[in-house]
């Protein structure tokens, strides 16, 4: 029996008290004891000279340990250890690519995503991972080729991921399709602000300016602290013509944040279409003052620079 165990011992490369060693940080880690699992999980992988005996996926929850400990650089340097005799593990590649992402080493990140797909064409997560990378680049062509392959596969996708598709649409100014793509993301979940913000730019798009207008109301009823959305309401008012309202909305947005420079802005072209042309240019000048390095403040600095 002592030699049965030994050697099915060696052929796994895992002995009994090994294994349980291991279960037992993974215990650890589940119950969010990050801190005392990175002991254990680093007493368990070095215990062994032999590099090609540390597990893959006993690097990967010490990875993780480091990230939810907010320690990414440790997390790091965990993952390209591993990576470095457990080259075609697809979940380090991922968890690896993932955490580059999110640390915005976008060209890293792709690299790694490109690597898990050559061994598994069909991954969820890095097809996922690579159409965000590519939107947040602003390749949204790109982005859409490896969302096309994702909802084809995974065509119950989560609400998120439908959005996103249906950003690429819509900054490409295909309003149509990113108007079906989030409204089956608004249909899973109501309650996300930025996908209303989402259909409410389709809508504008596609030339229904209440339609959008409602659904700027909607997303600033799920979230009132959402200045960016207010503002965008503040400025479609009025180039509706609704010019109490929209004044109104500045007014509001102004008190919430004295520099809010687009509030400054449409308080400008409110000022300037009441003859008050000397608090208009307040307005211009109240935003180059402000130092931003913003197309408000490069509208502002032109738009002074002609009243001189």
């Amino acid at each position: 029996m002592l030699c049965a165990a030994a050697a099915q011992a060696g052929l796994f490369g895992i002995s009994p008290k090994d294994r349980q060693e291991f279960v037992q940080a993974r215990e650890t880690f589940n119950h969010g004891n990050y801190q005392q699992a990175i002991v254990e999980l680093s007493n368990y992988i070095y215990k062994t000279k032999n590099i090609k005996r540390r597990e893959a996926r006993a690097y990967r929850l010490l990875g993780l340990s480091y990230e939810n400990l907010n320690q990414p650089e440790k997390a790091l340097e965990v993952y390209l250890e591993a990576l470095e005799f457990h080259n075609e593990d697809v979940p380090l590649l991922l968890a690896a690519a993932a955490l580059y992402q999110r640390t915005g080493l976008t060209d890293r990140s792709i690299e790694l995503y490109n690597r898990a797909l050559t061994l598994e064409p069909n991954n969820l997560e890095a097809l996922a991972g690579q159409a965000e990378n590519y939107l947040d680049m602003g390749f949204y062509s790109k982005a859409r080729q490896y969302y096309d392959e994702f909802f084809r596969l995974n065509p119950r996708a989560p609400a998120v991921n439908r959005a996103r598709y249906a950003y690429t649409f819509l900054k490409q100014r295909n309003f149509a399709d990113a108007f079906i793509n989030i409204t089956m993301a608004k249909m899973e979940d109501p309650n996300t602000a930025s996908y209303w913000l989402i259909s409410a730019r389709a809508y504008k798009g596609l030339g229904r300016p209440e339609d959008a207008l409602a659904d700027l109301d909607a997303a600033i009823a799920l979230d009132p602290q959402r200045e960016d959305i207010k503002t965008i309401r503040a400025l479609w008012l009025y180039q509706e013509g609704l010019y109490t309202l929209s004044e109104q909305a500045t007014q509001q947005l102004l008190a919430q944040n004295p520099n809010n420079e687009l509030a400054l802005f449409i308080n400008y072209l409110h000022l300037q279409r009441q003859g008050q042309t000397v608090q208009a240019r307040q307005q211009l000048e109240k935003i180059n003052e402000l130092g931003n390095d913003s197309f408000a403040r490069r509208v502002a600095r032109k738009l002074l620079s002609l009243d001189k």
